[in-house]
């Protein structure tokens, strides 16, 4: 279990999701057996999705239960559904795969779930439920996918996971990776073995360990089919196998080996016949080979690879069934209505009623998986990075719509493995790499994309040892902080073009250990799999120093470090001795504060050591010190990065979420805050918020760590602590409204396209797209201990006035944050108004110096800051100072209209009480009714109350001033002339109304007032 946030518990300073709201790599999908609309999709490194609505909106059901993010198999048991399992770990080993720790449990449809054991499996290909018995549950485990372990085969449970019986194993170096169960006899099963794996520099897919195997007795004992007549000899690598539950003596395979492809039998695995060659239905073997047999067709048979493959002659010839992405991975179907369908791709779930002919979105799934993150410098600035699967985007940081939306987004070039890397001064220019080394450049003034390749001799089939320049999976791309027109990459080699990417320069020999052991094929013994995925001894991290252009960094993937002090034109060996010598360098982070410090991340699981490597130094690379204490052991790091404003406030990502350290590394606290459990793969920090590049999850911002520069031990042993508050940009954006009608029950559209709802544990879901900031003032403070009395924020301007007062805020010791809107406060209000346009905010804070009291009890602290003008916006101080000046006269007005609407409201009601009193008094009871009659006439030129949709019914003066105030706070703008003009008639016009309601006061209803007294019944009460 991770520790909880020691500075943060809570999670004051929260996590908001940026996106893009668009799928990743699912790896398991299952259906609910009799609830047509609910459906389970497993990410694979995502946790566990719900939808119940047949794949319109998706909700994740893992978070706050899972300790690993990567899910590799999903399973709901038939005669329970409230029973699923999921089996953690992705099987698909890619070169960056994510681990599992075994099997999780829910018995209540997600809602909650229990971890059952089996972490050493790290990687589970299939979970099967028994079709009557909920707790009779297998599991196919893979086993390590970067070593050897004998936790790994087929396991069986006969108590819902409480215990574990290991029924078939084969040997350390093979798992499992596929089990089918005859529905019609679950005694009867058959399993497939795959001895695949992967070094740091290799994949491989076949040995002695693949094989098939059938159970007649539920798992008790096995025999091996591999071998029976039909079936490929010689050497096998990865299979996969189905039973048809439409005819259970009908199961085919699927086998990589020479003579591979689809086999079928028809003897429940006695004899087997070839029954198609197809080779696209098997090819990147170690990657695919799934098969889905319908439940009510013997002849129908699924295959899914990079396209998704339908047979319905029994497997003898395939037709494609286009879905919304590539590479196919899982699929369930209906075993009662088979034209119901979830299938799983590398862009996401898709859900089907029509047996494949149209599928639901994509783009409603944050589950993207990002490699790096970097930000420009545009206000707002922008996010960029590639998501694996699919090409780069780039996502703002803030919308001006009501939610950061597909609108928002575009991409840059390059592809789904690059680095992206942004002109500093012009953020229209985006360097953006791809695998296979390509380079491109983008501008996004034109939309144009130009090849600048440093090398553009395309590699695919070739060894990286036959390669001029071996570009990495995800190679570095890097600009200058010094020289806009400098962008490095990196091959084996450090190349820097001083054009733009015009031309390029080699800047350094080999920084890699080169060893030809580690730059043959990759795949194999069978499948070759040279896509330049798989290139070893190449540069991975590569780094200039912000403070001096003549010092760069470069870290290989096969455990080298090297600097150079002169541009490039010498380099020096720098690697840590206590690195392992195949360590990947994943980060290396120059100090923005000391020349001579730089920050490192290194990462082993590929030679299967999980453990955390963090370095410091301070003096080049000559001396390092390991920093890794306080991250919990097997939580390894992939990045380092140091706070531009304060030195030694690092943050760090791991395979899990997000540490942060105080001391330079001395020490690291859990982060995470409500973050989700996932692989971080990159960090940066930008105008002191803290972005993280998920690997599973889209891009995610934690606003304003500003607090972090302050903290100290000293100060979290104060009774409280009011932080400085960063200065505020008067951003806009468009505020959502309750439209229930249209969204839905519980539900709020958000501007025109969004839609937000209420969960299961009641919070509020913005569905399919991103989160903005809050506008307005983040004020951050500390309590050290429960304040016995209440806590309040005052703001105030520059002349000390009061502008708005924040009280009974939260006074639990910890960290707290509350947003003040920087509005001033709004107009007197009126109980059932209505507005076709604006309402009662007040105007916003102009531009100017504000301060913020915090009282707690009887202390007192005070912080002033600043609000400053949307740098984009051209009005001066001055203009936007006489929109103030005008909002605030206009919001004036409105409250003396509502305050003359409320007065009326108040005599009509005691008037109302005074008809019963009066009854005996016919000329009384004619005067009441007369005023009441004369204050109508009034009310009804200041507010329209009659009831129906304004657009019935003309709006009056309230209305119009709420109006008028809706179009001069628009936009950042002086006022036009005529706002001017028409607030003038307004108001003479709310005035002549106020002046006649004076009037009635004085004389009609003193009159009134008169002629009661004399009788002896009182008076009314004139507010």
């Amino acid at each position: 279990m991770l520790a909880s946030d020691s500075i943060d518990p809570r999670g004051s300073i929260a996590w908001r999701l940026v996106g893009p709201h668009r799928g990743g790599r699912v790896t398991s999908v299952v259906g609910h057996p009799f609830e047509p609309q609910v459906f389970y999709f497993g990410h694979c490194s995502g946790g566990v999705w719900k939808t119940v609505d047949g794949g319109r909106f998706w909700e994740n059901v893992s978070d706050g239960y899972f300790q690993t993010a990567a899910v590799g198999a999903l399973a709901i048991a038939p005669s329970d559904p409230n029973v699923l399992f999921a089996g953690m770990g992705e099987s698909t080993i890619r070169g960056n795969v994510s681990h599992g720790d075994g099997v999780y449990r829910s018995t209540d449809g997600g809602r909650t779930w229990a971890h059952c054991g089996l972490g050493e499996t790290r990687h589970i290909a299939k979970v099967r439920i028994h079709p009557t018995d909920p707790n009779l549950v297998y599991v196919a485990a893979l086993g390590h996918a970067y070593g050897p372990n004998v936790v790994r085969g087929i396991f069986r449970s006969r108590d819902g996971g409480q215990s574990w019986q290991h029924i078939l194993f084969r040997s350390k170096h093979a798992g499992a990776v596929d089990l089918s169960l005859d529905s019609t006899n679950p005694r009867i099963m058959y399993a497939a073995l795959w001895e695949g794996g992967r070094t740091p520099y290799s994949l491989s897919s076949g040995g002695p360990g693949s094989g098939l195997f059938r159970s007649t007795d539920g798992g008790d004992s096995w025999l091996e089919i591999t071998a029976h007549r039909g079936l490929p000899r010689g050497l096998w690598g990865k299979p996969g196998i189905v039973v048809s539950p439409a005819n259970p003596d009908r199961v085919w395979a699927l086998v990589e080996a020479a003579d591979g492809g689809l086999f079928r039998s028809d003897d429940r695995g006695d004899t087997w016949t070839r029954i198609s060659e197809e080779r696209r239905i098997w090819q990147r073997s170690w990657y695919f080979m799934h098969l889905f047999a319908d439940p009510a067709d013997q002849e129908t048979v699924w295959a899914l690879n990079v396209q998704a493959w339908r047979s319905t002659d029994g497997g003898r010839h395939f037709e494609a069934v286009p879905t919304p992405f590539e590479d196919q991975h899982d699929l369930w179907i209906d075993p009662h209505s088979p034209s119901r369908i979830i299938e799983g791709n590398d862009g996401g779930a898709c859900v089907s009623f029509n047996g494949g002919a149209s599928w639901s979105s994509q783009y409603n799934q944050p589950t993207a998986q990002f490699y790096h993150v970097v930000t420009d410098n545009q206000v707002p600035y922008r996010l960029y990075g590639a998501q694996q699967d699919i090409n780069t985007l780039s996502v703002p940081s803030r919308s001006y719509n009501a939610a950061i939306s597909a609108a928002d987004w575009y991409t840059v070039g390059g592809g789904e493995s690059g680095h992206v890397a942004v002109r500093a001064d012009d953020p229209s220019v985006v360097y953006a790499g791809s695998f296979g080394g390509h380079l491109t450049r983008y501008d996004h003034r034109t939309g144009q994309v130009q090849d600048i390749s440093v090398w553009p001799d395309d590699p695919m089939g070739w060894a990286a040892g036959d390669l001029k320049y071996r570009f990495q999976w995800t190679f570095p791309v890097v600009t200058s902080a010094h020289d806009p027109e400098v962008v490095y990459v990196t091959s084996q080699h450090v190349h820097r073009s001083r054009d733009g990417g015009m031309s390029w320069t080699v800047l350094s020999g080999d920084l890699t250990r080169a060893d030809p052991a580690t730059l043959g094929p990759s795949g194999g013994p069978i499948t070759r799999d040279n896509v330049s995925t798989e290139y070893y001894a190449t540069i991975f991290a590569f780094a200039e120093s912000p403070l001096d252009a003549a010092v760069l960094w470069a870290g290989s993937d096969d455990g080298l470090i090297h600097v150079s002090r002169d541009g490039g034109q010498t380099w020096h060996d720098v690697t840590p001795l206590s690195l392992p010598e195949h360590a990947l360098i994943s980060t290396i982070q120059p100090s923005p504060h000391a020349v001579g410090t730089a920050y490192m991340a290194a990462t082993c699981y590929r030679s299967d050591d999980f453990a955390p490597y963090l370095y410091r130094t301070a003096d080049f690379g000559a001396t390092w010190a390991t920093i890794v204490d306080g991250i919990a052991d097997g939580d390894f790091t992939r990045v380092i990065r140091e706070d531009p404003a304060r030195p030694g406030l690092l943050y760090a990502g791991t395979e899990t979420g997000i540490y942060v350290s105080l001391d330079a590394g001395a020490a690291w606290q859990w982060f995470q805050g409500n973050l989700p459990i996932v692989p971080i793969h990159d960090l940066a920090v930008k105008n002191g918020d803290l972005i993280a590049a998920t690997h599973g999850r889209s891009f995610w911002i934690r606003d304003d760590v500003t607090p972090l520069h302050e903290w100290s031990a000293e100060l979290s042993g104060r009774p409280a602590h009011l932080f400085q508050p960063r200065t505020a940009v008067r951003f806009r954006s468009i505020q959502g409204f309750s439209l229930p009608h249209a969204a839905g029950r519980n539900s709020r559209l958000i501007g025109p396209l969004h839609i937000t709802y209420r969960s299961q544990d009641d919070r509020e879901i913005l569905l399919d797209a991103g989160t903005n900031p809050p506008d307005g003032v983040l004020v951050t403070y500390w309590l050290g201990q429960d304040a016995p009395e209440s806590v309040a924020l005052v703001f105030t301007d520059a002349a000390a006035r009061t502008i708005a007062e924040l009280t009974d805020l939260p006074r639990d010791a910890g960290l707290h944050r509350v947003v003040w809107d920087a509005r001033y406060p709004e107009a007197t209000a009126v109980e059932g108004a209505t507005f076709w346009e604006g309402g009662t905010d007040g105007p916003l804070a102009p531009p100017g110096t504000y301060a913020v009291r915090m009282t707690v009890g009887e202390s007192t602290l005070e912080r002033s800051f600043e609000i400053v003008a949307d740098p984009r916006v051209a009005a001066s101080t001055e203009k936007l100072r006489e929109q103030f000046d005008l909002l605030l006269r206009i919001r004036d007005k409105l409250s003396e209209t509502h305050a003359a609407v409320n007065q009326i409201a108040d005599l009509r009601s005691q008037l109302d009480a005074w008809r019963t009193r009066v009854a005996a008094h016919p000329d009384l009871v004619q005067e009441v009714a007369a005023l009441v009659e004369r204050l109508t006439g009034i009310e009804e030129q200041l507010i329209q109350r009659a009831p129906g949709l304004t657009y019935n019914n003309p709006i009056r003066l309230n209305a119009k001033l709420a109006a008028l105030s809706a179009m001069v706070g628009a936009a950042d703008a002086r006022p036009t002339s005529q706002t001017h003009e028409v607030f003038a008639e307004l108001s003479r016009q709310v005035d002549e109304q106020l002046a006649r309601l004076a009037a009635v006061i004085a004389s009609d209803v003193t009159a009134l007032n008169q002629r009661l007294s004399e009788r002896g019944l009182g008076a009314i009460a004139a507010l």
